[in-house]
C-alpha cells in the first residue's frame, strides 16, 4: 500500500452509480412531461429485444443501523405494509398506462430499507400485483435484499416461485464491537442458516455484503469476518467502502464518532487484507466492491464485457429502461432520471391521487450522455476510448494535465484517444473517473457531498 498516494487521493468524490451524479442534477431542465417522452422513446427501442428494468424500494426497518444511509422508515408496527404495497401495485399501473404495450421485465431487484421486514404473503401479493400489468422477458434476473435475523425459509420459497434466483444477506462485521457501534446484530448461525436455505430453494446466487472502514473496525475483525463468509461459500461477495456521510438529512450516522472510524489509511489496509483473502479463497475482484466465483454470473459478466453499472452498483443486465418504485426510488432511462418523493406518507399520497410521485429529475444533454458513457466503461472496463476531435484544444489540454498526474503516480496508461487503468490504479477509480465529470469541475463543490474516495 503506497501511504503518499492515499494521502493524495483520499478526497470526497461520487461512486459513480450515474452521471451526472445526483447533487448535479439540472431540476429546472427536467419535467414529467420530457421524463415521460424520455420513457416512452426508450421502452419503444428495447421492450420487444432487451425488456425493462425495475427496482422497488421497500424502505420500513425494525430497527437503526447506525452506519445506513439508505431511505429507510424505523418501526415495528406491521400494519404498514399492506397500504405501501397497494401504493407500489399502483404506481406500476400508473407507468404501465403510458406504455404502448406490455413491459416485459428482464431485471427485477427488491432493496431498501429491509425487504424481508414484510411478511411473505405481502411479497406474494407484491408480486402477482406486478405481473398483473407485465411478462417476464425470454432472460431475467430477479434478486432481493434479505436481512440475516428476520428471513425465513417462506419468504425464500415466496419470492423464488416468482423467479427470484439471486438473493444477497447484510452481513457488515462478525465483530461483536463493531456490531455494537452500527447498531447491527445478526450472529454467524443466522447467516449459515439463511444461506443454506436458500441453497436447497434452489437459488443460484447468494451474495454476502461486508463493509469496511467501519468503526472500530481492525484488521483482526476483517480477517474473522472473511474467515466466516468463506466458510459458506458465497457465489457473489460485496465488499463496500464505509460511506460516512452524517450530514445528509435523516441520516442515522451518529452513534459513533468521527475518531472510531478508522484513517484513510488504515481503511486501505482493511481492504487490502480482506481483498488478500478472498483472493486466496477463489473470489475474482470485480470492478469495484465486488467480488464473485467464476461460476456467477457477474464473474461471466466481467469476462464478455458485460459488465454494467447503475443505481444499484454492478450488474450483469443492462436495459435502456429502469423505473424506480417506491418512496425515493430512481428511475433511468439513459437519456433521462427521475427520483421519488422520499417521504413515504407524501410518496403514498401523490399516488394514491393518481399522480407519478416524482420530486426531481434530469435530462441529459449529449454533452452529459458523452460523459456517462465514458465514465460508465472505466468503471466497468477499466479504460476507454474516444476521438481527439471531441474536445475543443482547452479542454484536452485540462483534461491531460488531469491524467498525467495519474499516468506519474503509475496508475493510467493514456494517449490521445484513449486509456487504461493499470492494477495500481483500481484502488483510485472514482479518482480517475473524477477527471471526467465536467459538472464536478465546474461546481468545484465536493465538500458534504460525497463520501471520500478511499
Amino acid at each position: 500500500m503506497n501511504t503518499s498516494l492515499i494521502q493524495k487521493y483520499n478526497v470526497p468524490g461520487p461512486r459513480y452509480t450515474s452521471y451526472p451524479t445526483v447533487p448535479f442534477w439540472d431540476n429546472t431542465t427536467f419535467s414529467e412531461a420530457a421524463w415521460i417522452t424520455s420513457l416512452q422513446r426508450a421502452f419503444r427501442s428495447t421492450n420487444g429485444t432487451h425488456g425493462v428494468s425495475l427496482y422497488i424500494h421497500l424502505p420500513y426497518c425494525e430497527s437503526l443501523c447506525t452506519f445506513c444511509g439508505c431511505n429507510k422508515r424505523i418501526t415495528r408496527n406491521h400494519a404498514v405494509e399492506e397500504p405501501y404495497i397497494d401504493a407500489l401495485i399502483r404506481e406500476w399501473m400508473l407507468y404501465c398506462d403510458l406504455l404502448p404495450e406490455r413491459p416485459r421485465l428482464a431485471y427485477l431487484h427488491l432493496g431498501g430499507g429491509t425487504p424481508s421486514f414484510f411478511k411473505p404473503q405481502s411479497l406474494d401479493k407484491l408480486m402477482k400485483g406486478l405481473f398483473l400489468f407485465a411478462d417476464q422477458a425470454d432472460t431475467i434476473e430477479y434478486g432481493w435484499e434479505g436481512h440475516p435475523n428476520n428471513t425465513t425459509r417462506e419468504h425464500l420459497q415466496t419470492l423464488y416461485d416468482h423467479g427470484f434466483r439471486r438473493v444477497s444477506f447484510g452481513v457488515q462485521d462478525y465483530d461483536p464491537v463493531v456490531q455494537k457501534a452500527i447498531h447491527r446484530f445478526q450472529p454467524f448461525r443466522n447467516v449459515q442458516n439463511v444461506t443454506e436455505w436458500a441453497r436447497k430453494i434452489g437459488y443460484t446466487s447468494v451474495s454476502h455484503d461486508l463493509v469496511f472502514g467501519l468503526p472500530f473496525q481492525r484488521p483482526e475483525s476483517i480477517r474473522d469476518t472473511v474467515a466466516k463468509t468463506l466458510a459458506l461459500r458465497p457465489d457473489r461477495i460485496a465488499f463496500y467502502s464505509y460511506a460516512h456521510v452524517p450530514w445528509i438529512k435523516g441520516n442515522g450516522q451518529r452513534g459513533f464518532r468521527d475518531e472510531d472510524l478508522p484513517s484513510g489509511e488504515g481503511k486501505r489496509t482493511l481492504y487490502e487484507v480482506g481483498l488478500a483473502l478472498l483472493e486466496a479463497g477463489g473470489y475474482h475482484e470485480i470492478g469495484m466492491d465486488h467480488f464473485a466465483m467464476p461460476h456467477d454470473s457477474m464473474y461471466k459478466a466481467m469476462q464478455t464485457g458485460a459488465l454494467h453499472r447503475n443505481f444499484m452498483g454492478y450488474t450483469t443486465t443492462r436495459t435502456q429502461v429502469l423505473l424506480g418504485l417506491g418512496a425515493s426510488s430512481i428511475g433511468d432511462v439513459w437519456t433521462a432520471f427521475a427520483q421519488n418523493e422520499k417521504d413515504v406518507d407524501t410518496y403514498m399520497a401523490r399516488v394514491q391521487a393518481g399522480e407519478l410521485p416524482l420530486t426531481r429529475g434530469h435530462v441529459l444533454n449529449p454533452e452529459d450522455q458523452w460523459v456517462r458513457r465514458q465514465i460508465l466503461t472505466i468503471m466497468c472496463c477499466y479504460g476507454t476510448q474516444w476521438e481527439l476531435s471531441d474536445w475543443t484544444p482547452a479542454e484536452w489540454e485540462e483534461l491531460a494535465l488531469k491524467l498525467e498526474g495519474f499516468r506519474q503516480d503509475g496508475l493510467i496508461v493514456y494517449d490521445e484517444q484513449a486509456l487504461r487503468v493499470l492494477p495500481a490504479g483500481m484502488p483510485f477509480l472514482r479518482n480517475i473517473c473524477m477527471a471526467f465529470d465536467k459538472r464536478l469541475h465546474r461546481s468545484q463543490t465536493r465538500e458534504r457531498l460525497f463520501s471520500q474516495t478511499v
